[in-house]
Formats: structure tokens, sequence, C-alpha cells
């Protein structure tokens, strides 16, 4: 078995076991987390459950308090006390129009008055066919009840009606002391429908556990637990809640993992939160299931999913890392196996790295050789320019020089003469007449020497205006003759370029001589000379008014041996160009068609 082998058993047996205890910790992890989330969402339901019973409790008490307000204020009153007191027809009938105004006003189902008999002499429901009028209670508690204790608050089945309901019982008192008692009957139909609507089941019982309000109207009358027989014959017997059969409530304890044991199931609606609370004022106890399944499900979704993600990403991690550290190894086995072959391939190569070695110096040098010719070559065509372009200029030069010749000569002639006659003013004056001369061929001659001299590479700062003013004076002599009109800017002595003032003025020397040629024969001769500095940059332009031209040409126009004039071999311009670039600047050209051209030198300003 070789070390391939081993390393890769080695490898399949790590993803086994690392397999293994990933799906082992991602089934603890969901588990785990969809219990708490479980318990996360069963303490949320509580607290909705705890604040949704005290609004209940608050809305039925509120609902008890203005029935039983009402009562007593009724058993105040001074037309119910004078219609106990005087029970005649008058009274009776203006009894019963004032109890079924008060009715209608009010949430209570009836109101009715009964007198020292237990028999109801008004009611609000007189006129119905179910009118309580005539009928006698005394079999009910809250009669008795009320007589004694001056108040009563008893809830059962009406007999006419058979609707359920409280009954609020106050005695009224007269001068001559017990007259009778007032009673309300309160429906709470509108509070059940309430409930129903908030999709939680309410459910109200009194101290034996009997259903009363609810809604989930099957279970009225249910009990949450068993009532032995014999005192099931008691409630039937008092008609409190007719002949129900008072069966147990349909509801189990749920046997679910779930923390607390306030949690039921309530058949054909699932698993439901179980949370109560007492009814002030009253000895009822107010319930509510709260849906509770849905809720837990997805908080135990929700978490399940949180721990699947996390765990799932640190599992996912730790496969990326022992996959790479895999790869590590197999990169190390493999780069040891390839350093030895390395070696090996070394030692071979390095006798021909060597020839190589030896081989590239010699280019080297050959090269370095040739770039050295060729920029002596370059040196040489500039400089072959240069005197190319003097000879151009020199005929016109010796003209403008004999004729400051001439005039010595003439001067010097008439001096003498002045001096036989020994009149030395005149003389004077004419001997310095001869000398401003001698000081024109003068610098006519230093700078055809040093337009002549052959350019060093260095570069330094350059007076622009002293470049132009060498320049114009070799070509002026032709622009004369021709009656070129050449328009100069005024330019301030202290403008300055980096350049090197021999190859500069070349270039602009190259340029003027190309316009007049291009404008020789022409009616109209125009050159004009721009200088503009921008943003540390000067540019030195120089135009014609001549016969342009073709954009195609222009675009060719700096490629050695391109020319427009017949006698031209192409390389003035392209030597130019190579000038301005060693100077760190450039030269463009922009042309039209008899529109005249117009030539553009940008350099860098001197610091």
């Amino acid at each position: 078995m070789d070390a391939a082998e081993q390393r890769w058993r080695r490898g399949r047996l790590e993803w086994l076991v690392f397999v293994g205890l990933a799906l082992a910790s991602l089934l603890a992890s969901t588990w785990l987390a969809a219990s708490y989330g479980v318990r996360q969402a069963a303490e949320g339901l509580r607290s909705q459950a705890n604040g949704s019973v005290t609004l209940d409790v608050a809305v039925l008490r509120s609902e008890l308090d203005k029935q039983r307000t009402l009562a007593f204020v009724l058993s105040r009153d001074p037309d119910v006390i004078a219609t106990l007191g005087t029970p005649d027809t008058a009274h009776l009938a203006a009894m019963n129009t004032k109890l079924e105004a008060l009715n209608a006003g009010t949430r209570s189902a009836v109101i009715y008055l009964i007198d020292k008999s237990a028999t109801a002499i008004a009611s609000s429901n007189w006129q119905a066919s179910t009118s309580f009028v005539g009928t006698n209670y005394l079999f009910r508690p809250y009669f008795t009840v009320a007589v004694s204790d001056g108040q009563a608050d008893h809830f059962a089945l009406g007999t006419v009606s058979q609707r359920p309901g409280l009954y609020v019982a106050r005695r009224v008192e007269g001068p001559t002391g017990f007259l009778g008692v007032i009673v309300l009957k309160v429906e709470f139909f509108n509070v059940e429908a309430d409930w129903h609507q908030s999709g939680a089941d309410v459910y109200v019982t009194d101290p034996r556990g009997i259903v009363l309000l609810t809604s989930v109207p099957e279970w009225r009358f249910r009990t949450q637990t068993p009532i032995p027989d014999a005192d099931k014959e008691k409630i039937r017997a008092s008609l409190q809640f007719g002949d129900v059969p008072l069966a147990l409530m349909p509801l189990q304890r749920s046997e679910q993992a779930i923390p607390g044991s306030d949690f039921v199931t309530v058949p054909g609606s699932g698993l439901h939160l179980a949370s109560e609370s007492d009814v002030p004022t009253t000895d009822w106890r107010l319930h509510l299931l709260e849906p509770a399944g849905e809720a837990l499900s997805a908080g135990a979704a929700t978490m399940r999913a949180t721990a699947f993600g996390i765990v799932g990403s640190g599992l996912v991690l730790l496969g990326i890392l022992l996959l790479r550290r895999q790869r590590a190894i197999e990169r190390t086995a493999a780069l040891t196996e390839a350093q030895v072959e390395l070696e090996r391939r070394v030692a071979e190569r390095t006798q021909d790295l060597r020839l190589s070695n030896a081989r590239l110096s010699a280019e080297i040098d050959e090269r370095q050789k040739v770039e050295a010719k060729l920029q002596v070559a370059r040196d040489e065509l500039a400089q072959a320019n240069r005197l190319a372009v003097l000879g151009q200029v020199t005929a016109g030069l010796a003209h403008e020089v004999n004729q400051p010749v001439a005039a010595i000569r003439s001067f010097a002639d008439n001096a003498i003469t002045f001096l036989d006659r020994s009149e030395p003013s005149p003389a004077r004056k004419n001997m310095a007449t001869i000398a401003g001369l001698t000081e024109k061929i003068a610098d006519i001659i230093a700078q055809l020497r040093r337009f002549s001299r052959k350019a060093t590479g260095e570069l330094g700062p350059v007076s622009v205006k002293e470049a132009l003013d060498g320049a114009l004076l070799l070509v002026g002599i032709r622009a004369r003759r021709q009656n070129a009109v050449v328009t100069v800017p005024e330019v301030a002595d202290t403008l300055q370029v980096m350049a090197n003032r021999v190859r500069l003025e070349q270039v602009l020397v190259n340029l003027l001589q190309n316009a007049l040629e291009a404008l020789e024969g022409r009616a109209h001769q125009a050159i004009g000379i721009d200088v503009a500095e921008d943003a540390g940059l000067v540019r030195l332009t120089v135009s014609d008014n001549g016969p342009g031209m073709a954009p195609e040409v222009a675009a060719n126009l700096f490629t050695p041996f391109v020319t427009t004039k017949p006698r031209g071999v192409g390389l003035g311009l392209a030597i130019s160009r190579d000038i301005v670039e060693e100077l760190g600047g450039r030269l463009e050209v922009t042309s039209e068609p008899a529109k005249g051209c117009r030539f553009v030198i940008t350099l860098r300003g001197a610091p």
C-alpha cells in the first residue's frame, strides 16, 4: 500500500466520523431549540392571555356595575316608591311606560317591580305576550334574599323566556318600611358575542363550577367537575337552570411535553392555553382558552430553523476546514514529492540556465550597443537637419551681412575725409555707426555658430522670448523676401520652459521654414506665433494661412519620409517631434484643406 492510498483511507475515515457527529449534533441542537422555542412561545401566550383575561373581566365588571347602579337608583326612585305605596291604575300605567323607556336605553333584558307578596305589578315587557306582570316570584331566591339583605344577584334560566341571565334585585323602602323589590334581568349575549369575535374560548363559572356565560353556546350549564346526583336534583328542583343534564366540560389536560399544567385540549380545535381570574364583586370566575397549537408550532419551527442555520453553518465551516486540512496534507505531500523531483530537474536545468544567461547577457550588451548607435544616429540626423536648415538660410544671411560690410567701408572712407579736413565730430559719428554695424554682424554670426553647434542632451530653463528671437533671426530674411508677415506676441522675459535652447530653436526654425514653403507664391502670406501658459504648461503655436492638407495626410505627417513638398525628404517634422518628446513635451498638428496648418508645441514650464 503506497502513501497516496494510505492518505485516501485516512481521509475517508475522517469524513465518516465527521458526518456521524454532524448529524448527531444537528438533531440534538434542533430538538433542544424546538423545546426552547415552545417554552418561549408558551410564555408569550401566557402574557397575551393574562392581558386578555384582565380586559374581559374589566368589560364584564363594567356591565355588572352599570346594571347594579341602575337597580340601586330605581330602588330610590320616588315614582317606584309611589307606585308600590299606591298601586292604582294610573301609577301602574305610568310605571310600565317608564320601565319600558328605561329598558330601551340600557342593555338590560327586562326591568320589573315586585310588591310585598312577590307578585310583579309593573314590567318593561308589560305589552309583550311574555309579560311578567301578575307572575309570583316567591320561588326565586333573589326575592327572599333581597328582602332580607337589601340586595341580591342570582343567575338563572328565565321560566318564561327560557333565556339565561343575571337577576339583580334591590329592596325598595318607603316611609312605612318595606314596600317591594325592583329587579333587572341582565343578558350577556352581546358580551359573549364580543368574546367569540376575539378568537379565544371564554366562559364564566359559579362556585360550583357550572358554566353561566360562554362564547361557545354548547358549553352553557356544563360543569368543570362532576356534581353528585343528589345536588343535581336540588338544582333542577330550583328551576335555576331548567332541566339541563349538567354534563362535564369537553376539556382534557394536555399530555404533550409542554412546561406547565395550564394547557388543555379542546375536541375539534386542538391545544389551548387555559387562564382564569376572579370577577370582582361576584363569586364568579372567568376562564379563557387561548388557541396555542399554531403559536407553539411556529415558535418551535422558528427556533428549530435558527438552530439548524447556526449549527448547520458551523458544521459547514468545520467541513470546509476539514476539507482544507486534507487538501493541505495532500498539497504538503505533493510538494514534498515535487520538491524531490524539482531538485533533480533543477540540477539538470542549472547548466542550461547558465548557458542561456550567458547568451542573454551577450544579447543585452549587443542591444545596448545598438541603442547607443541609434542615439548617436539620431543626434547626427538632428545635427544634419540643423546644418541643412543652416544651408538654406546661409544665402540670405550673406546678403544680410554684405549690406553692413559695404556700409562700414563707406563710413570708414568718409571718416578719413573728415579727419583730413580736421573735422573730428562727423568722423566720430561715422566711427560710432561702424561700431553698431559690427555688433549687428557679430549677433548674426553668434546665432549661426550657436545654431550650427551640436546640442547636448541636458535640459534646463530656457527663455521663450530668446528662443523665438533666435529662430526669427534665422528665418526673418526669407520672410522679408517673400513679403510674409510674421506676427509675434509680446512675451515676458521671465517666461521659461524646461528644454534645450539649441534643440528648441531647431524645432521652431523647422516649423517656420515649413510655413514659409507652404506660403511661397501666395498673394497674402501670414504666419502667426502664439504663446499661452496654463496649469504649469506652456504652448507655442505656429500657424499659417497656407493651403493646408487633407486629414489623412495630417495623420501621417510625423512619419519619417512622408512629405507634401516635391523636393522634401520627410524627415524635418519627424525629427522635430522626436526632439520635443525628448524635451518631455508633445508636438501636434491640426489642418483642413484651404484653411492652413496649425502646429502646437506643449512643454513643461520651468519652476
